[in-house]
C-alpha cells in the first residue's frame, strides 16, 4: 500500500502503564477512534514524564512540544479493554528526541495483542523566550535510565 508508514519499535521498552478505555473513546463504528488514540498516547507520555519526575511545560529546565505523531493501527479496541502502554525514548538529537509507543491488550484468550505502535517527536522549547532549547543533559541521562539529580 503507497504511502503506509512502519515504525521500527526499539527492542526495549522501559516504561509501562495502564490505560482504561472510557465510553467516549468509542466512535460510530462501536471501537476506539483514531483521535481517541492520540488521546491514550497523549495519556501515557504524561505518565512517562511523571515517572521521570517532569512535565511538557518543566522538563528539567525547559518545555517539551510534540512536533509529529505516526501511528500504526494494529487491531481495534473497545470499550471495557485495558490498554497496557509501553514507552521508549530513542532517537536522540541537540534539541529532540522519538518516544516510542506500544499498546496492547489482554484479547479473550488471554494472549497480549499489540492494538498499535506510535511514535512522536519531540522538541525541547522555551515557552518564555518562544524558541527552542537544547535537551537538558541530566533529562538525557534520566530518559536512559541513569537517574542523575
Amino acid at each position: 500500500m503507497a504511502g503506509r508508514n512502519k515504525i521500527e519499535m526499539p527492542s526495549s521498552l522501559n516504561f509501562r502503564c495502564s490505560i482504561p478505555v472510557r465510553i467516549t473513546d468509542i466512535n460510530y463504528g462501536g471501537h476506539v477512534g483514531n483521535d481517541s488514540t492520540l488521546s491514550i498516547i497523549h495519556e501515557a507520555r504524561m505518565q512517562y514524564l511523571h515517572h521521570l519526575g517532569v512535565s511538557e511545560l518543566d522538563f528539567g529546565g525547559t518545555g517539551l512540544i510534540m512536533t509529529d505523531v505516526t501511528i500504526e493501527f494494529k487491531m481495534e479496541s473497545f470499550y471495557g479493554d485495558t490498554i497496557q502502554a509501553a514507552i521508549a525514548a530513542g532517537d536522540f538529537g541537540r534539541v529532540g528526541f522519538t518516544l516510542y509507543y506500544q499498546l496492547s491488550k489482554k484479547t479473550e484468550d488471554g494472549q497480549e495483542k499489540i492494538v498499535a505502535n506510535a511514535q512522536t517527536g519531540m522538541v525541547c522549547y522555551n515557552y518564555e523566550a518562544k524558541k527552542i532549547s537544547g535537551i537538558p543533559q541530566h533529562m538525557l541521562a534520566r530518559m536512559n535510565g541513569e537517574f542523575i539529580p
